[in-house]
């Protein structure tokens, strides 16, 4: 079993940058794919980061350049660094762990998952 919880979201106005935080704890022989997802009011979720073990990283197209994604593993954190941000961005936003894969914005592969943390981007 993984337990994860986020930190960092809040409130910004557009334009400005909020880093997300992901501290796992947990069987470590179980983590393989690390994501970031997030679901806006009425919308499904949608992947928007992920990474592997093999070093992989993929991005939703509408945050490539604006969102970069890295992983501490000696402290057991995973972080979303989300610049430029956009009100289109405002969305509740996860993190997930889960098997290997290389489809890492599909929440398929994702067996555990924190309980979400609100970022808000106003105009």
């Amino acid at each position: 079993v993984v337990t994860l919880t986020e930190s960092g979201g809040g409130s910004v106005q557009a334009g400005e940058s909020l880093r997300l935080s992901c501290t796992y704890f947990g069987n470590s022989a179980t983590i393989y794919s690390l994501g970031w997802f997030r679901r806006a009011t009425g919308k499904e979720r949608d992947g928007v980061s992920g990474i592997n073990t093999d070093g992989e990283i993929m991005y939703v197209n509408s945050v490539q350049g604006r969102f970069t994604i890295s992983q501490d593993s000696a402290r057991n954190v995973l972080y979303l660094q989300m610049n430029n941000l956009k009100p289109e961005d405002t969305a509740t936003y996860y993190c997930a762990i889960g098997h290997p894969t290389r489809h890492l914005l599909e929440y398929i592969p994702y067996n555990y998952w924190g309980q979400g943390t609100q970022v808000t981007v106003g105009t």
